[in-house]
């Protein structure tokens, strides 16, 4: 079971939640230790006086700020410790916000909240409810590992979370940071509704299991395969060489494209259905013999791309071995899978 990072309690007026927080996520990451090149041996980093070479013990190492020109200011630890916000003992909500109002850009990392007694509580459950129904969430001022925090306290998928905030002055601006952003360009009316018609055919319910971490797994590939004293071979990047096509051209095979995956999954969604009709106990007559496929939607065939889904499409670039097809957009992918099977066969699917 999870242990909590922090154990108090939700204050919003005179109410009082005892909460526990916990970690949400747990992210992909390979860790490697650096050794020198032809021998197991560590690399170990010593802090060093750079003007003499000296190395320095921790205990005579402290903060500087620097002011420009080889000038800092030096802050004991014990001065830093003065100015420190406490530990919180609770979360205090200063006000209610319509959650729809606050924008994406400002969420930086969420936390679980959970009651801290297993058969949860009374006001837990009756601020989860408050929440769901006005659809709003508590804005808060917390200490987070030693840091000061804007948090928001929302509901969601039937509990609590905190969302831990960026402040507003740690938002860049972007009109002054980027220098490339649109600025008056004009488009033709058929531009725009050959690209909003693209943007419906592509659309679909979100769900983020069907996204997986390909370079992970690539990577954790090349650790077993070298570990088992066996040779790792990547696949080979795809021909990046594509033709230059004006705007209109390219919204017009991106939508033949996907207008031809959208009706073979639509045909192979109603040939399952029909099968499933097939074996109710009600059907009066048998099915004509029909050349479609039936039972479990399966993709066209191999060699047939522009009509596979972008699922069926990316499972089998991951059969060919295709590096980088993540990052591909669906025509460089069809391209990349033509041109790989061409060259080698395509191994079973497990």
């Amino acid at each position: 079971m999870a242990r909590p990072l922090w154990t108090g309690a939700i204050s919003f007026g005179l109410v009082s939640v005892p909460v526990g927080l916990y970690p949400s996520t747990s992210e992909h990451t390979i860790h490697f230790n650096q050794l020198q090149r032809g021998t197991a041996d560590r690399i170990r980093y010593r802090k060093v006086n750079e003007r003499t070479g000296d190395e320095v013990a921790g205990s005579d190492i402290v903060k500087g700020y620097d002011l420009g020109g080889g000038q800092y200011v030096v802050v004991e630890p014990e001065e830093l410790d003065a100015v420190a916000p406490g530990r919180s003992k609770t979360i205090d909500v200063m006000a209610f916000v319509d959650l729809a109002e606050v924008d994406p850009m400002y969420f930086q990392k969420t936390f679980y909240l959970a009651p801290l007694k297993a058969d949860g509580g009374k006001t837990y459950a009756l601020l989860l409810a408050a929440l769901e129904k006005t659809n709003r969430a508590g804005v808060a001022m917390f200490v987070m590992r030693g840091k000061q925090a804007l948090v928001l306290v929302r509901a969601h998928n039937g509990m609590l979370v905190l969302e831990e905030l960026f402040f507003a002055d740690e938002i860049r601006d972007p009109r002054e940071e980027l220098s490339t952003l649109p600025d008056g360009h004009e488009f033709s009316k058929p531009e725009l509704d050959m690209a909003a018609h693209l943007v419906e055919i592509m659309a679909k319910p979100w769900d983020p299991a069907e996204y997986a971490d390909t370079y992970t797994a690539k990577v954790m590939e090349l650790i077993e395969a070298k570990g088992a004293g066996q040779e790792y071979v990547a696949a080979e990047a795809p021909d990046s060489s594509n033709e230059l096509l004006d705007l209109m051209e390219a919204l017009r095979r991106s939508v033949e494209a996907n207008s031809a995956a959208s009706q073979a999954s639509a045909a192979a969604s109603e040939d399952s259905t029909d099968e499933h009709a097939a074996g109710g106990r009600h059907l009066h007559a048998a099915p004509a013999p029909s050349k479609k496929r039936a039972g479990r939607a399966t993709p066209p065939p191999a060699g047939d791309v522009a009509a596979m889904t972008r699922a069926d499409l990316d499972r089998l670039a991951r059969d060919l071995a295709i590096a980088g097809r993540s990052k591909m957009s669906r025509e460089e992918l069809e391209a990349a899978v033509t041109k790989a099977q061409r060259v080698r066969p395509l191994r079973k699917s497990s």
